[in-house]
């Protein structure tokens, strides 16, 4: 994907300046025209006219005023932030670089080496599980769980199931698309939720191979 606009026709080396926009919005937040301005070192002028090519082709949207107490009086200055598609751009460049660097070490290093980063990567769950369960001792194991996975930007939640137990669901996955060509990634991390939650635990869907959400079966332990 790249910042190219349809109407008006944009001047050249108006992409690559988009592009400097929006990462400036992404790294700073929403952002009026004066602050762009400031930090790219251009005008207020140009700015503008950028914004309202990225506000039309769906990668930008005004964001809610922000009011300072030393601000006169007078509107506030409009600031702009990513909207999903934006911030999607960007995940892409990082998606892409990901897969490249697996495929390069499935084949210089093997599948093994493949696996092995997928269990350090998903290390987290077993690192923070218990801290999160000792600080919140009103979570049962699948809540717990569920808060570890949103604070790494899963957006986790539970769901009972009837006599079954719970469901354990991501509505968002940081590394969907390299999953899809990597299954070991959502392997580790199915395995790493059995290891802290100490039982057998089914994967039942995944955002990786084109569901809306990655569900996780979690049974009721058994009554000894």
């Amino acid at each position: 994907m790249q910042f190219v606009a349809t109407s008006p026709q944009p001047l050249a080396g108006d992409a690559p300046t988009r592009e400097r926009v929006a990462r400036s919005i992404l790294e700073n937040g929403p952002s009026t025209a004066a602050e762009l301005a400031r930090r790219l070192d251009l005008t207020p002028a140009a700015v503008r006219r950028h914004l309202d090519q990225m506000v039309e082709q769906g990668v930008l949207e005004p964001a809610e005023p922000r009011v300072r107490a030393s601000r006169g009086r007078g509107r506030p200055a409009r600031a702009f932030r990513l909207t999903e598609a934006g911030r999607d751009h960007f995940a892409q460049q990082y998606d892409d670089l990901a897969a490249q660097a697996l495929r390069f070490l499935a084949e210089t290093a093997g599948p093994e080496a493949v696996a092995e980063f997928a269990r350090r990567r998903v290390a987290f769950i077993e690192r923070d599980y218990q801290r999160v369960a000792r600080a919140n001792p009103a979570l049962s194991p699948a809540e717990a769980l569920a808060r570890v996975f949103t604070e790494e930007g899963y957006a986790a939640s539970v769901r009972d199931l009837p006599v079954i137990g719970d469901q354990l669901c991501q509505q968002h996955c940081p590394v969907s698309h390299v999953a899809h060509e990597f299954p070991e990634l959502c392997e580790a991390e199915t395995e790493a939720i059995s290891r802290v939650l100490g039982t057998h635990v089914a994967r039942l869907a995944t955002i990786a191979h084109g569901d809306g959400v990655c569900t996780t079966c979690i049974p009721t332990p058994k009554e000894s």
